[in-house]
């Protein structure tokens, strides 16, 4: 099954009306809305609107995703930071939630202390790929090109805190290379502008850059696993092109406001565990190169602690300064 199929199958289903009714009580039989801060057609987007069918075929009721994309992912989960904590309104996003704090000068909200993680659903590794107006084909190769004409390079960018950006940042803290990156609204604009020239390098989620790395307008220079990705089994790894130890993955999840009651908490991550186990969905999975996850709030909180400390770690020892 092509990508554009399985995208257009999670939206149709999003929207077709659910066939069971909720039980009394929470949710009322009243619409949610699922949050992206991310546009559609995006992995994160993807994410968003397969929870959103499953909890809406569970709970009897409509889950409408709404895409709210701007501000490095800060205007979407503003929105869902400022309504009220009762389950109606969730947010569909990635590991850049857990960062925003230490790649942003200024965000309104604390993504720790003021949201609680109701699943991490899916994980991804990362793909580094490069414009084919460029002659180089190794990591070696693209070093030491960087690093003799740092001006004629650029990395793009798809949003600052994301996985892509942190794992650019380390690509250059390994290697010593110095050059502009620039970051983007988004995957798409950043993909164009590499398949076009005007910058040479983008790490970014597999499932993005895959179609376009196959496809020959973008060269795939590695993935982000220490051995070859069984989804992907063909593409090598970045340290198969020359950069031991680098390893980075993208994941997707849900929150909801701090202080929305825990049997809700507790329900929405029970049904979205069993969604992530069901066959049909992690084929479908599959299909995007995409690993389904099914982790309890605990786990998750665990999970997120560490990754956040490792990951601000990456960002001190890089002297990376927030924006």
């Amino acid at each position: 099954m092509q990508r554009r199929q399985l995208l257009a199958g999670i939206a149709a289903a999003t929207l077709a009306a659910p066939a069971v009714r909720a039980q009394s009580g929470w949710p009322h039989e009243k619409p949610m809305r699922l949050i992206c801060p991310f546009a559609p057609g995006a992995a994160t987007d993807a994410m968003a609107r397969l929870a959103a069918q499953k909890l809406g075929e569970k709970l009897g009721v409509s889950v409408v995703v709404e895409n709210r994309a701007g501000g490095a992912a800060v205007v979407g989960t503003q929105a869902v930071y400022q309504a009220p904590a009762d389950g109606y309104t969730l947010l569909g996003s990635s590991l850049t939630h857990t960062m925003l704090r230490h790649v942003l000068r200024s965000v309104p909200f604390d993504p720790q202390a003021d949201f609680t993680p109701v699943a991490r659903t899916g994980r991804t590794p990362l793909l580094m790929v490069m414009s084919p107006k460029r002659p180089e084909k190794s990591i070696a190769e693209i070093t030491a090109a960087a690093k003799a004409k740092p001006a004629d390079w650029t990395f793009a960018v798809s949003s600052l805190g994301a996985p892509g950006h942190l794992a650019t940042i380390d690509y250059m803290h390994r290697t010593g290379v110095q050059i502009e990156a620039t970051s983007y609204r988004g995957t798409a604009p950043a993909l164009t502008d590499v398949a076009g020239g005007s910058a040479q390098l983008l790490i970014d989620a597999t499932f993005a850059l895959l179609q376009a790395a196959r496809g020959g307008q973008v060269r795939p220079i590695g993935i982000s696993t220490l051995q070859r990705f069984p989804l992907v089994p063909d593409m090598p790894t970045i340290v198969e092109a020359g950069l031991p130890g680098f390893e980075h993955y993208s994941w997707y999840g849900v929150w909801v406001r701090k202080g929305t009651p825990g049997e809700i908490v507790n329900r929405l991550n029970a049904i979205l565990v069993e969604a992530m186990r069901e066959p049909d969905v992690q084929e479908r999975m599959r299909g995007l190169a995409i690993e389904a996850i099914a982790q309890s709030p605990a786990e998750i909180e665990q999970y997120i602690a560490r990754e956040v400390a490792k990951n601000a770690e990456l960002l001190r020892i890089a002297n990376f300064q927030p924006e």
